[in-house]
């Protein structure tokens, strides 16, 4: 068994008597990480929002059918709470009125996506995000050496936990979850009208991963209108599938002040979308895929260790530019990175001028456990 680094920070957080909530794509493990929580519970009650049964036992219910429901149950799990309607309204009345029952909620896209969660549990929750596995856990899983030996192979099949613990089927369990199973909640929630849209826009996406994006061009490719693309990026990242990287501009007057990354979550999911699954030093593309994975390996280090900062990239209307940059507490950490150990980068003289900078380093695959982890967490 794998050991995931929330679940130690949620059993921490269980004295605090909020509704723990856990998001995340599907198939990171949130289920399996539910059940490794709820283990030593006596009286545990699990619904699942797969089951349409479930999904009609738990919407436009009052309090006292939700206390005959659960009975004597001390602990409840709502497992892919999304698919329920109204859900929030469901967690809210488990929240006012059944105070002496511990709560758990997953969900495989943000639960406002369909339901607006945010406002009825206001003060009542505490949420979590699960990602892929990452590298820091499989350094703690079988040790440093281990784990960057199986970089090259992490770079092309990424992360997810059936990839990884089923060596010899990477490429068809890619297929599987890079279809729509993947995104299968926004497709259900109706809000796609055009899913072969979607298609060409995550191919168009994952073709350009380290490069600004703009949606009237992304829209030219795909055949749609730049408002639809900017919607369909906004459900894709409320399903978990991608995130955005905004541009810095503070200080500097020819600054790009509107630009836009987008990354994949797991390069597994970007190679199959693209079907290439070709072995890292045959690739074209060696530089986008080395960005992708240690900035998305680096947001999952950063928010499994409490970082309350933010992240950005940085360029000029020169070309002068910065693959990654951390803001916290006014001070600034500028990052390159190079997939070839042997290039190394200077830092923009005019962003070191700019800026009230803390540290500055080239991330190359020598150096990674100082950047997204090398020891237990």
């Amino acid at each position: 068994m794998i050991k995931r680094i929330l679940k130690q920070k949620i059993l921490h957080d269980l004295s605090l008597e909020k509704t723990i909530i856990l998001l995340g794509a599907r198939q990171v493990g949130k289920t399996t990480l539910l059940n490794e929580l709820c283990a030593n519970e006596q009286d545990l009650l699990i619904f699942n929002g797969d089951e349409p049964d479930t999904r009609e036992l738990l919407s436009g219910v009052t309090s006292a059918h939700l206390k005959n429901l659960f009975g004597t149950a001390k602990t409840v799990v709502i497992d892919e709470a999304q698919l329920i309607p109204d859900i929030g309204l469901t967690l809210k009345l488990i929240s006012d009125y059944i105070k002496d029952v511990r709560l758990y909620v997953s969900g495989s896209s943000s639960l406002d996506l369909a339901n607006k969660i945010n406002e009825p549990l206001t003060g009542r929750k505490l949420e979590y995000f699960l990602y892929p596995l990452s590298f820091q856990e499989m350094v703690n899983h079988h040790g440093l050496l281990n784990e960057k030996r199986f970089l090259p192979a992490r770079l092309i099949y990424g992360y997810y936990p059936e990839i990884v613990t089923t060596p010899g089927k990477e490429i068809t369990l890619l297929k599987n979850l890079a279809g729509s199973y993947l995104y299968k909640d926004i497709l259900s929630f109706g809000q796609i009208k055009k899913p072969v849209v979607l298609d060409k826009l995550l191919k168009a996406l994952a073709l350009q991963i380290g490069s600004e994006v703009s949606f009237q061009e992304l829209g030219q490719m795909v055949g749609a209108d730049k408002d639809t693309v900017e919607r369909y990026l906004d459900l894709l990242e409320k399903a978990f599938i991608i995130f955005r990287l905004n541009a810095l501009s503070r200080n500097v007057r020819n600054e790009i002040k509107k630009g836009k990354k987008v990354y994949f979550y797991d390069n597994g999911i970007r190679n199959a979308l693209i079907g290439n699954y070709q072995p890292f030093e045959l690739r074209t593309d060696k530089g986008p895929l080395w960005e992708n994975f240690i900035i998305s390996e680096r947001i999952k280090y950063l928010n499994y260790n409490g970082f309350y900062g933010n992240y950005y990239f940085w360029r000029t209307t020169q070309q002068q530019e910065i693959d990654f940059i951390e803001e916290q507490d006014g001070r600034f950490s500028a990052y390159e990175f190079k997939a070839n150990p042997g290039k190394r980068s200077r830092i923009s003289l005019t962003f070191r001028k700019a800026y009230n900078i803390s540290e500055m380093e080239t991330i190359t695959p020598r150096n990674i456990e100082k950047f997204i982890g090398g020891g237990v967490l």
